[in-house]
């Protein structure tokens, strides 16, 4: 069997160019039993292109841990023989990842027009925030919280009736690419609260007593990226030292346990750490704007996908917040209720914890702050669609989320400190 790996290695030295087209690429789910697998999809990762799905990188893999990967097609078959003559337990997710990029848009006709039920490119989401504003200025408004690397305008939308004093949870989308589904909650948020104050009990108290701030995509480039070039890019789109390589993770480029678990110090790894901590200037404008409003921001979370996970601090370390018991029993009744409408069952709990370490995260580093109520979330699916959810999934996915995050923003206009 090793020789038959090391053929393939030997095949696949050239260094592998995207292709636009993702034909034939499979994503694999596997669950390796012991150590000698790991070290099979170890060595896999060492010869050829791996994209990981689930963890993010090989070296958090463990043994009896599900994981999905992404090969391109000219080596799936030799991947497949591996596996089998292995005795490692798989299952193809997705046969054909170019068909399941066509299957998540509903229909071909793309209009350029804004929609809360469709994927939106950046122009389309930009002009939005400038739309949605205008539109209702007595709830939103916009302003520039920073740019990014390539210079884009970072829109930020402030929600909520002015008031004296108020206190504010920020909630940011897209810091990973190729979560299309994230962005689109952010919009579907401000969408329910600007159509439903004054209707809806809830949603009215939240907007008259608290402020939000959302910020409707933070990786600006990386999603941009995902439009025109490479719909699986992750990291954002700055140029790195000394390295072909392109991109940092910018949830691994906080400073909070910063390059420790979970985090690679090799520009071409998918969770590439940074040259430093906020290296990123798309971090660095976050992590300023939470600095500047320390004193009023009282939760903060962050969307990504997918796993269907709702966690909370810690990711880099094992340790437990000391605002465990309190963060744990919000996190277990948020997932109560998103599962009260359409079912969709959530695994909460501290991030190392639930999943796996993971250093330098938005999520830890606003706990750190003072930011007490801080959790991300992981929206649908568990893998069948993986980053590429269709769109008729967005809807329910969104509605659910929602039910999720007005429990949380209840609970903090509750317990204010």
């Amino acid at each position: 069997m090793w020789a038959l790996l090391v053929l393939i290695g030997a095949a696949s030295v050239s260094a592998h160019l995207q292709d636009l087209s993702f034909d034939g690429q499979k994503v694999f789910r596997v669950i390796p039993q012991n150590d000698e697998q790991v070290e099979i999809l170890n060595f896999l990762a060492s010869i050829m292109e791996v994209d990981f799905w689930q963890p993010d990188s090989v070296t958090l893999v463990r043994p009896k841990m599900q994981v999905d990967f992404r090969i391109e097609a000219e080596k799936s078959f030799d991947v497949e023989d591996i596996l089998k003559e292995s005795g490692m337990e798989y299952q193809v997710l997705i046969d054909n990842l170019q068909a399941a990029l066509d299957a998540q848009f509903d229909s071909k006709s793309r209009t350029a027009s804004h929609s809360y039920e469709k994927y939106n490119n950046w122009d389309t989401i930009a002009a939005w925030t400038a739309d949605i504003a205008a539109k209702n200025p007595d709830l939103v408004s916009r302003s520039v919280m920073g740019e990014t690397y390539e210079g884009r305008p970072m829109y930020l939308l402030k929600m909520g009736k002015s008031g004296p004093n108020k206190k504010a949870i920020f909630m940011d989308c897209g810091f990973h690419a190729r979560e299309w589904i994230s962005p689109a909650f952010c919009q579907w948020f401000v969408k329910e609260a600007v159509e439903t104050y004054g209707k809806d009990t809830v949603m009215t108290t939240l907007l008259d007593k608290l402020d939000f701030y959302v910020l409707p995509v933070l990786n600006i480039d990386g999603y941009v990226y995902t439009w025109t070039n490479d719909r699986m890019w992750r990291k954002t789109r700055s140029k790195n030292a000394n390295s072909i390589c392109i991109g940092t993770d910018p949830n691994r480029n906080f400073d909070a346990g910063w390059c420790t678990a979970g985090a690679s110090k090799s520009p071409c790894a998918a969770t590439y750490c940074g040259a430093a901590p906020e290296s990123e200037k798309e971090t660095k404008a976050l992590a300023d704007f939470i600095r500047e409003h320390l004193s009023t921001i009282k939760a903060y979370l962050t969307i990504h996908s997918y796993s269907q996970l709702l966690l909370f601090p810690y990711s880099y370390t094992y340790k437990l917040p000391p605002d465990y018991q309190e963060l744990n029993s919000i996190a277990r009744a948020a997932s109560k209720e998103l599962a009260s409408l359409h079912n969709t069952k959530y695994t909460y709990g501290p991030g190392a914890e639930t999943i796996y370490p993971a250093a330098g995260g938005s999520d830890d580093w606003a706990y750190d702050q003072g930011v007490k109520y801080s959790f991300t979330f992981e929206l649908r699916d568990t893998g069948r669609h993986g980053f590429l959810l269709p769109e008729s999934q967005i809807k329910p996915t969104c509605e659910e989320t929602l039910l999720a995050v007005k429990y949380i923003a209840n609970y903090v206009l509750e317990h204010l400190y």
